[in-house]
């Protein structure tokens, strides 16, 4: 680290973690089509009942909710039908969320170190850095495939924060839903809430935007500092 990031790991703000669907880039909705589309071929309609069991969550997840519902016999190819539809979708092509290049564009000019922490496949995750994310410079990536447990556990957090040799609590992650967010208070990171399909439940140590179009390096080192949501 330079002596600069160790001394804000130490007094403040030392790197920021981000959620990747549904936070930087818009891909929630593909997400939902790609279920949506796998769960018709099984005879199972999607509706807003299933969404918490598809929106933030890992695909084995959401497999598993779908062989619960319509009880196909292999949850293995229901997963891979599902990354699939989903890698179909990206690779069309998945907008940035408002804002979000105007953030990333702040922490790079200031040198702040920062990374994307993802519940997706490694093979979904390359697809987007490699295309909408392409000119973002990541310290790295997660993916689902890097911990033994991704989202909502805390490991896809903790590991990320190893990585960059900074203590949890001198990141902020930013997350969009319930799992996202869940996975970062376990870890112990200041988490920053801005939802895009389902409502975040408030928490201590959560701050809410309704855009990243609202947020800047400043105000998360003051979250930071202050040890608070605010």
């Amino acid at each position: 680290m330079t002596r600069r990031t160790e001394e804000e790991a130490v007094s403040g703000l030392a790197a920021v973690l981000f959620d990747m669907d549904g936070t930087l880039v818009d891909t929630e909705v593909l997400w939902w089509q790609a279920t949506e589309e796998v769960a018709a071929r099984l005879g199972h309609r999607l509706t807003d009942a299933d969404a918490p069991e598809v929106v933030g969550r890992a695909v084995e997840d959401t497999a598993a909710h779908l062989v619960r519902a319509t009880g196909a016999p292999d949850p293995d190819g229901v997963a891979a039908a599902l990354t699939t539809a989903f890698q179909e979708r990206v690779d069309e092509g998945a907008p940035m969320r408002p804002g979000a290049d105007r953030l990333l564009a702040e922490l790079a000019r200031a040198g702040l170190p920062f990374a994307l922490v993802s519940a997706s496949p490694r093979s979904v995750v390359d697809s987007v850095v490699g295309g909408a994310l392409a000119h973002v410079p990541f310290a790295f990536t997660l993916s689902a495939d890097d911990t033994v447990r991704t989202k909502p556990h805390p490991d896809p957090y903790r590991a990320a924060a190893e990585r960059l040799g900074v203590p949890v609590a001198a990141c902020v992650a930013v997350e969009d839903s319930p799992d996202g967010a869940a996975s970062a208070d376990a870890a112990g990171c200041t988490v920053l809430v801005v939802p895009s399909l389902l409502p975040v439940p408030p928490g201590p140590d959560r701050i809410f935007a309704d855009s990243l179009e609202d947020v800047s390096l400043e105000g998360l080192r003051r979250h930071v500092r202050d040890g608070k949501a605010t």
